[in-house]
This record gives C-alpha cells, sequence and structure tokens, in this order.
C-alpha cells in the first residue's frame, strides 16, 4: 500500500487542476514533468506506482489529507476525470450512488419520474435501500416533481445529490 511520503517522492498533485506530474521516473514509464496516468473504460484516471494501480481521485485524498479513503470517492460534479479536490468527497456506497446522472431512456428530464401509460399521469419513484418505493401517480409533470423533490429532502438525497433534477425543475417552472 502507498504512503503520502511515498507518493510526493514520485508525484507532484494540483489540487486545483486535479493533474499528478511524474517527479521521479518509475521504470521506462513517462518523462519527468509529464501528466500521470490514464483514463480507465470507464474515464477515471489510473496512475501506477510501484507496480501497483491506483484512482487518482484517491490518490489526491492521500496526497492532501494524508490517508486514502476506506470509503468510496465521489466526484461532486459527476465527471470522473474531475480530480481538483474540491470535486472530491468520501462518500458512502449509497450516497455515491444517489450521485448519478439521469438515465438515458429517461423522457421526463426528472430521475425518478416517468409518464404511466397504463394509468395516464406522471409516475414518481424513488430508490430506497436497492428497493424502489412509489410515491403515487400525478396529473401534471410538476405534482410528480415536487412528490420527488420532497422524498429527496426526507431522506437525506441533498448531502448527496447537489444536482437535483427535481428541484432543478421546479426551480425553472415557477414552483407554486
Amino acid at each position: 500500500m502507498i504512503t503520502q511520503e511515498r507518493l510526493k517522492e514520485v508525484l507532484d498533485y494540483n489540487p486545483e487542476t486535479g493533474l499528478f506530474l511524474w517527479k521521479e521516473m518509475l521504470g521506462s514509464k513517462g518523462v519527468i514533468g509529464d501528466e500521470a496516468g490514464c483514463p480507465d473504460k470507464d474515464g477515471y484516471i489510473r496512475i501506477g506506482v510501484d507496480g501497483r494501480p491506483y484512482k487518482a481521485h484517491r490518490l489526491a485524498i492521500l496526497y492532501t489529507d494524508g490517508y486514502l479513503p476506506e470509503n468510496t470517492v465521489d466526484h461532486v460534479d459527476r465527471i470522473p476525470w474531475h480530480n481538483w479536490r474540491l470535486n472530491l468527497r468520501e462518500a458512502s456506497y449509497q450516497c455515491q450512488n444517489r450521485n448519478c446522472g439521469m438515465r438515458t431512456d429517461n423522457t421526463s428530464g426528472i430521475k425518478g419520474v416517468c409518464w404511466s401509460k397504463r394509468d395516464g399521469k406522471w409516475s414518481a419513484e424513488i430508490m430506497v435501500d436497492g428497493k424502489h418505493k412509489g410515491l403515487g401517480n400525478y396529473d401534471s409533470l410538476l405534482d410528480a416533481a415536487f412528490a420527488r423533490y420532497a422524498a429527496e429532502q426526507c431522506l437525506g438525497f441533498q448531502d448527496c445529490d447537489l444536482n437535483s433534477s427535481a428541484k432543478q425543475f421546479i426551480d425553472a417552472h415557477g414552483g407554486r
């Protein structure tokens, strides 16, 4: 396991840009001063140090705070290669899952809200402990958004998902 001391021997980290630069050549990798790491299939930057791969966002916390987090590290803006320190936070797995983008098949523009063909109404739901919880069917999209946002507030989503699509919709459509 890498230590903060070893990390600082081989890499420089800029907490404002999120970039790691090589301070020392490790084997035949890179050149001193080059940007370290490359993206994996999911867009997360991986950096190999002493024969072991590490995710850059985890190394950023080790570099600045002195420890490798036990929990997951969440990118607040949801972009996996944005590794500046203020964009990173330790989070539970549940909280990290709450801070996810909209599904590609979403047609309402609001997470957890969809049109129910069967009922001819907008249906709102939320995921709690891995289970879908129905929040009701509504005549208007705005009412469904209110139901979803109220549930998010009750369950503490505001601490995880800073970009609530329900709140954005309510704000854009004048609320009540």
